[in-house]
């Protein structure tokens, strides 16, 4: 049996800033099998790797990813909140820190470069301003790569039913995750999503609602968990026969599964 995939959430968030490119590299240098990443569209249409639709959490300053250009939005540095006394911190490592917002690009740039297989989820957020264009642009930029036949190391996730049916049209032999906030929607979705779809509950939901994992059991779906912190966490989902779990600890996770 295969080890069960530990995918490192926005990076190794939990130590380093998300979505930053020393995040990503500091997983990749961890072990983890996969990188996570949340992706928004500027408003000169760059792919960026940003969870949030506004810089209030992760830049200290009012404005929308969408309303704003790439040079904009490199005014502002993306990992100081993380630790707000870097400057003053003797002991951290020099020439590793980068301003600005992480591009997609860069990202599959990073994971091109990483000596061997690292895999790559990316999930589109919704709902936004420029809707359907951010998948149009998510497949033009992998199929630059590649990375849009079977074998590619992305797989692309989503809450919204109707983006995911978008990417299959675009990039039909791409692996699909469709995420699940809430328990109660797994009876709606069930019947609409493709057969091969993978499905991707959030821990909460799965401890909240033991019968979710149950029925995504009996209905033979391949499952991905997020975002799975604990040990307690992790033998939830080893239970459940879960295949990856996306996580802002992966080397404590790595240990884990070591053990």
């Amino acid at each position: 049996m295969l080890r069960m995939q530990v995918v490192a959430h926005r990076g190794a968030s939990h130590e380093i800033a998300e979505h930053t490119r020393e995040a990503y590299v500091e997983a990749i240098r961890l072990g983890a099998d996969g990188l996570e990443c949340d992706v928004r569209l500027t408003a000169d249409g760059h792919l960026v790797c940003v969870h949030d639709r506004h810089l209030k959490r992760i830049a200290a300053t009012r404005g929308l990813i969408s309303a704003m250009t790439l040079e904009e939005l490199n005014q502002y540095d993306f990992s100081s909140w993380k630790n707000q006394w870097a400057d003053l911190d003797d002991e951290r490592p020099m020439g590793n820190h980068e301003l600005g917002v992480l591009t997609l690009r860069a990202l599959l740039e990073t994971v091109a470069d990483a000596g061997r297989r690292v895999e790559l989820a990316i999930e589109t957020k919704h709902p936004t301003r420029y809707g359907g264009l951010v998948e149009r642009r998510l497949a033009h930029l992998l199929g630059e790569f590649g990375w849009t036949d079977l074998g590619s190391p992305v797989r692309v996730m989503s809450f919204s039913f109707t983006a995911l049916q978008r990417m299959q049209r675009l990039a039909p032999k791409l692996q699909l995750v469709q995420l699940i906030e809430k328990a109660h929607h797994w009876p709606v979705l069930r019947p609409l999503v493709d057969p091969d779809w993978i499905i991707g509950p959030g821990i909460g939901e799965l401890r909240a609602h033991p019968g979710l994992g149950k029925h995504l059991n009996l209905a033979d779906k391949e499952i991905h968990v997020w975002t799975v912190n604990t040990e307690a966490d992790l033998q939830l989902c080893q239970a459940l026969g879960v295949t990856a779990v996306i996580t802002d600890r992966p080397a404590y996770m790595l240990e884990l599964l070591r053990r």
